[in-house]
């Protein structure tokens, strides 16, 4: 291992034992905000991936969000599933569901790819929406056995959904980097900086786009699972909400810059730290992020942290793989 590759694993196994005592020194409202901020960090690193390197830009991501969280109510409601057994046969699902969706999608390029992704996911919403035994339109709750089932006492059973969102969330920033920083990840960094030059090179783009695509998927899936366990209840329209697993993501990964791991990360804390702050001014709170995102977007295209890396040529999560 690089030392640069071991100071990043250092650095992030400190910053998840700090975060995994939270439970001991925090309040439930500091729990469920972490979570949150987690969970949200792992969607924008996931879109950032797919967008930022592999060249999809997907505003369809609910789809995997809301499918994920069906299959888990489902799993433990229809199958009588432990509701922790269910998250990685969420992933599943939803992994399967992209590898359908891929080949049809592929077809399409640029905006066209976007508007498919979208018409996908409004028609898998719809599609749920009307089977009358998932709740319809009015969604379905976890019966109180299989929340009782997560763990015997309600403060255990917040600790639990909040660790396994640390650990997505964790996991997804470890695992995204670890792929950038092998030989798959030297072919997607070739299709984000040149795909022509890339395929001329003998990246196979079609093959890279898929497998990136159906592993977003699935890890989509797996977060929107635990997302709705903390929730303990989904509806087509918070499962499939365009606005709340995509457009504030595409906002997160625009605002702290694309195409690079820090800038997903950047931008999720910048989004939580405005919200935060303007949350008692209505209105205010939006208007203030769309001028947010304008402004970057005139002035600096690779997000904030793009600013920094070029005026103090800093890499918090260093993928480039030299001889050290």
């Amino acid at each position: 291992m690089s030392k640069s590759a071991l100071r990043v694993a250092i650095g992030l196994t400190v910053i998840t034992a700090i975060l995994a005592a939270a439970p001991w020194f925090a309040g439930r409202a500091d729990l469920r905000l972490i979570g949150e901020i987690m969970s949200y960090m792992a969607l924008a690193i996931l879109w950032n991936l797919l967008a930022g390197y592999a060249g999809l830009v997907s505003v369809g991501q609910q789809a995997f969000v809301g499918l994920g969280g069906y299959c888990l109510f489902i799993c433990v409601i229809w199958f009588d599933f432990p509701p922790l057994a269910a998250v990685p046969l969420a992933a599943l699902v939803a992994g399967a569901a992209g590898a359908i969706f891929a080949p049809l999608l592929f077809r399409l390029e640029g905006a066209y790819f976007a508007v498919g992704t979208w018409v996908a996911a409004e028609t898998v919403a719809l599609i749920f929406a009307a089977i009358p035994s998932l709740g319809a339109g009015a969604g379905m709750s976890l019966p109180t056995a299989a929340v009782k089932a997560i763990a015997s006492s309600r403060e255990l059973r917040e600790w639990t959904v909040y660790w396994l969102l640390l650990a997505i969330g964790m996991g997804v920033l470890g695992g995204v980097y670890l792929l950038i920083r092998s030989k798959a990840g030297l072919a997607l960094m070739a299709l984000r900086d040149n795909p022509t030059a890339a395929g001329s090179l003998g990246v196979d783009i079609w093959w890279t786009r898929f497998w990136t695509y159906l592993g977003v998927a699935a890890a989509t899936g797996a977060v929107g699972s635990v997302i709705f366990l903390q929730k303990l209840r989904i509806s087509p329209d918070a499962g499939f909400s365009l606005n709340d697993w995509t457009a504030i993501v595409i906002f997160m990964v625009v605002i702290g810059g694309i195409g690079r791991i820090e800038g997903a990360i950047v931008g999720t804390l910048i989004y939580f730290l405005l919200r935060e702050l303007l949350v008692d001014y209505g209105t205010i709170y939006l208007i203030v992020l769309g001028l947010a995102g304008i402004l970057v977007m005139m002035f600096s295209r690779s997000g904030l942290w793009g600013i920094v890396e070029r005026r103090l040529g800093w890499s918090l999560l260093p993928t480039r793989r030299l001889r050290e």
